[in-house]
């Protein structure tokens, strides 16, 4: 016998061997079972995922010996004939080059012959959404009223490009994408049939690969076959289609995760000489961090997208972030993702999503500075958003030393740093616990709103406090005016929010 590709050889043969698609398999061997068979039925899934091989085995059981029924032999003659796509009775149409309305009309006039040797005749137009609107047109009073003993199936990929007028006609079944474990596991079957050894993480990496789609899949395998022989790693994998290793991405995200931009860098640079291309890493660093959402909120979800070698690393990582944090660093590479893609250097852009992701775990939010005024004292750590033992300390400059004589404080100048912007970020959450703190030790102070709001603007929020004290006593109340005026932590917090002190 001729040498078959996987994709045909292990193509499914009965309803057991379809994959992934259990709500169709279901519907159908209810319809055929209790007899409730209807006159036309459309399959709609992206590629690979099973629409031909379910249309055939459906004829199958429609035709077989004594059919409809379930147990068919898939060895009888008639079904092997199906198989094959060379019987009488059961006619496969390529919609893409029989598209005319001529075709729909030679179609017409042979619905009513009877079937040879099977009980129905069965027509499959695959790619029917290519079918001009002349053909849909022609077609529309067949497919109503077909005779008895006529079945039509449709196959597409581009249901939206079908007429309503078709699509209420028939009963439709969408297929999904295939699991990428139910994949996995499929490939190992055909492996173990040849006699060739695939690695679990290189059989995991063929099947993210493969998008959802089982034929590309078993191409794939087969092309790996071809390629290595007998033992078929991941890094073959890598080499040959040029996939990023599941290593590699976990190391990216670990190096967002603990700040080290320039871990992440280097990786980019490492796998940009190696010709890998970085919009597809960029895609599979956002997949794995959304797995990662997505595995806290729902843990069964999110494991089914990452091996289990690199679950408990990630889920580690998980435990530091809260889910806005995480949320905001998706932002981040999805902009970057929209840019990429338009751009000549994409190295470049990759690299400023990497840094920018980074810094948005260590942003202060407007929010968090109200929270920690409003409540006049240092609120408590987070418990998922511990400090980073890596994260750069405050500048000197906003922890000035304080003296028991106010004048010496208020005459101290506070020290200028080579990045005002970076110390004032880092600065900030020191700074409002220890403000909140000093706000309620001041004698009766209130806050009330200003009677003209200053000017804003849109790169640095503006924050503007009237602090006003109620009426002491002559002797008490002016030293103590004073002092917190000009206390070197209310002095810090004017100038970085960019406020003022009235009376």
């Amino acid at each position: 016998m001729s040498y078959q590709v996987f994709a045909r050889k292990y193509r499914p043969r009965t309803f057991d061997d379809i994959l992934g698609q259990d709500h169709v398999v279901t519907t159908l061997r209810n319809a055929i079972e209790r007899e409730r068979l209807a006159h036309a039925y459309l399959f709609v899934g992206p590629r690979g995922t099973g629409k031909t091989s379910t249309a055939r085995i459906f004829a199958k059981a429609l035709n077989c010996t004594n059919g409809p029924r379930l147990d068919f032999d898939p060895d009888e003659g008639i079904c092997i004939e199906i198989a094959e796509g060379r019987s009488l009775d059961v006619l496969e149409i390529d919609g893409a080059t029989n598209n005319g309305v001529d075709q729909v009309r030679e179609l017409r006039e042979t619905v009513n012959y009877a079937p040879a040797h099977g009980r129905f005749k069965i027509y499959y137009i695959d790619e029917v959404h290519m079918l001009t609107t002349q053909a849909f047109n022609a077609l529309l009073k067949t497919l109503e009223e077909p005779p008895e003993h006529v079945k039509f199936i449709f196959a597409t990929t581009e249901p939206n490009k079908i007429l309503p007028t078709i699509l209420s006609r028939c009963q439709r079944f969408d297929l999904r994408p295939i699991p990428i474990g139910i994949i996995a596991k499929h490939l190992q079957f055909i492996a173990t049939e040849e006699g060739v050894t695939l690695g679990d993480t290189a059989a995991w990496a063929i099947a993210k690969g493969a998008d959802g789609g089982m034929r590309d899949a078993q191409s794939m395998l087969d092309q790996l076959v071809a390629f290595c022989g007998e033992t078929i790693s991941e890094q073959n994998v890598q080499d040959v289609f040029g996939f990023t290793s599941t290593e590699t991405v976990a190391a990216l995200s670990s190096s967002i995760f603990r700040r080290d931009t320039a871990q992440g860098i280097s990786i980019v640079q490492t796998e940009a000489n190696k010709g890998k291309d970085l919009t597809q890493l960029l895609s599979e660093l956002a997949g794995f961090l959304r797995a990662l959402l997505i595995g806290r909120l729902s843990p069964e979800a999110g494991s089914a997208e990452i091996p289990a070698d690199y679950w408990e690393s990630l889920g580690e990582h998980a435990a530091h972030l809260t889910d806005d944090r995480l949320l905001g660093v998706l932002d981040r590479l999805a902009d970057a993702d929209s840019r990429m893609r338009r751009a000549s250097n994409k190295q470049l852009h990759f690299e400023i999503a990497l840094i920018r992701a980074a810094q948005s775990l260590d942003e202060v939010r407007i929010s968090d500075v109200v929270k920690a005024l409003e409540q006049g004292a240092p609120p408590a750590p987070d418990p998922q958003t511990p400090p980073s033992p890596s994260a750069p300390a405050p500048a000197p400059a906003l922890t000035p030393a304080r003296t028991t004589d106010p004048a010496a404080s208020s005459s101290q100048a506070p020290v200028k740093t080579t990045n005002p912007r970076r110390s004032k970020r880092e600065a900030k959450p020191d700074l409002e616990n220890r403000l909140g703190s000093l706000i309620q030790q001041a004698p009766e102070t209130r806050i009330e709103e200003p009677s003209e709001a200053p000017p804003v603007s849109a790169a640095q929020p503006v924050v503007t406090a009237k602090i006003k004290a109620d009426p002491l006593p002559a002797t008490a109340a002016k030293p103590a005016k004073e002092q917190f005026h000009q206390d070197p932590l209310v002095q810090d917090a004017l100038r970085i929010f960019k406020g003022k002190l009235m009376d």
